[in-house]
């Protein structure tokens, strides 16, 4: 049998965004467990061999478009340290702009991944990985910060960008891009570095408590509710 000759000069980070549309659309027509890596290069339109010079298994295409997300906010951050804090926050709401355009094919895979435990449990840790790319920055640019103040910051700007996003995946139209931005600004004025922040804010700590094995979207929600009564 001849394998499939596959066509050079594509671009390999719009060559894995088809591989990646391909994918979840197979996984949400067929059911992930019964869509196999064979099935999904058909569609795509590459060889096996290819596939697996790209992805490592079918649960990496899933997520593969994370992979270029986060290069590309680091790339951004490396180039904006002017005001640090707002360049994470900037950068959330990029990656915020990116899904939303792409809000169909967000839409199938979060049906996907709910359905399959261990695609939950990557998601989760895919969210992570956000999260230390800002903790990472901000230590880089801003040493001098206190370290719990860095990791709450990153936490929360995370915690409100993943609230939004999956409310506007699952159609609310009030999960706007704007209403992140509002939420991060109310973010970076409960840490006191919102431009004119008093020294009264710049010493505020947002604290949440809650038990074991409370789920993401219940802390999410308390981030916010927080940030709420303290605008109003």
């Amino acid at each position: 049998m001849t394998e499939r000759v596959d066509t050079p000069g594509i671009d390999p980070a719009d060559f894995r965004v088809h591989v990646v549309a391909q994918a979840i659309r197979l996984f949400s027509e067929n059911g992930y467990e019964a869509t196999t890596v064979e099935q999904i290069a058909s569609a795509a339109g590459v060889s096996r061999r290819t596939f697996f010079r790209q992805f490592r298994s079918k649960e990496d295409v899933i997520f593969a478009d994370h992979e270029s997300l986060l290069q590309q906010a680091g790339d951004y951050l490396s180039t904006n340290s002017d005001d640090p804090w707002a360049a994470v926050c900037r950068t959330a709401g990029l990656v915020f702009d990116r899904f939303r355009e792409n809000r169909e094919l967000s839409a199938r895979r979060y049906q996907v991944v709910q359905r399959v435990p261990a695609l939950r449990d990557r998601e989760i840790v895919t969210g992570f990985r956000y999260e230390r790319l800002f903790v990472d920055y901000l230590r880089g640019v801003v040493p001098t910060e206190p370290v719990l103040k860095v990791i709450g910051f990153a936490a929360a700007v995370t915690a409100c960008h993943n609230f939004l996003l999956r409310n506007m995946i699952k159609g609310d139209p009030d999960a706007t891009a704007e209403e992140l931005e509002r939420a991060l600004l109310d973010v970076r004025r409960t840490f006191g570095v919102a431009p004119g922040a008093s020294t009264q804010e710049q010493d505020a700590v947002l604290v949440v408590s809650y038990p074991p094995g409370t789920p993401v979207e219940e802390i999410t929600g308390r981030i916010q509710a927080q940030l709420s009564r303290r605008r109003g």
